[in-house]
């Protein structure tokens, strides 16, 4: 009988295999993408995934938890480090148009995991009402800090963004909408190319 898996060796593989999971699902979508080819990505027999994660619901869940902390403490470290709290909103789209322009963008996780099985999975959906609520939340905080009452219209503006820059292909929505927040904010409004 082989020994239990330590502890340290299931956060590697636990880590290991939400990687592989969260690439494989984001560039292909989660219903197109079997057990064996997250097997075959992880390196991880498929015993030891199910002893990890039950069901492919719960490891989905698991993957969107794990891209939503590296996501969003990615867009906060590039936005914090920005002084003026103006300039730390506008940062936001700024973030936005980089990661729009990435090989492999396929908008947002959340909503493709929505679209795929918000209607049948309560936890899916639990956990993408979640990840919206934190997006909400972070970008309401840097909004209040310029003391403008437009949190609501700025969230908007960037959901927007990401799906239309997912649609169609094009980076410029995030410079569009950085534009439409720098109005909102009080400054003149810039040219998006």
């Amino acid at each position: 009988m082989p020994a239990a898996a330590t502890e340290e060796q299931n956060r590697l593989d636990r880590a290991a295999l939400l990687d592989a999971a969260e690439a494989l699902f984001y560039a292909h979508g989660i219903q197109a993408v079997g057990m064996d080819r997250v097997r075959e990505a992880s390196g991880l027999p498929l015993k030891r995934i199910y002893r990890l994660f039950a069901t492919k619901e719960d490891l989905v869940v698991a993957m969107l938890r794990h891209r939503d902390r590296r996501w969003r403490a990615n867009l906060a470290a590039h936005v914090e480090s920005v002084q003026d709290p103006r300039a730390r909103v506008l940062a936001v789209f700024d973030w936005l148009a980089a990661w729009f322009a990435e090989p492999g963008f396929r908008g947002c996780a959340w909503i493709n995991a929505h679209g795929e099985l918000g209607s049948s999975s309560e936890p899916v959906l639990a956990e993408v009402r979640a990840h919206k609520r934190a997006f909400h939340d972070q970008l309401a905080t840097w909004v209040r800090a310029t003391g403008a009452p437009v949190a609501e219209p700025v969230f908007l503006l960037a959901e927007g963004a990401i799906v239309t820059a997912a649609i169609t292909g094009d980076p410029a929505p995030a410079g569009h909408a950085r534009a439409a927040v720098e109005a909102l904010l009080g400054g003149a409004a810039v040219t998006a190319g």
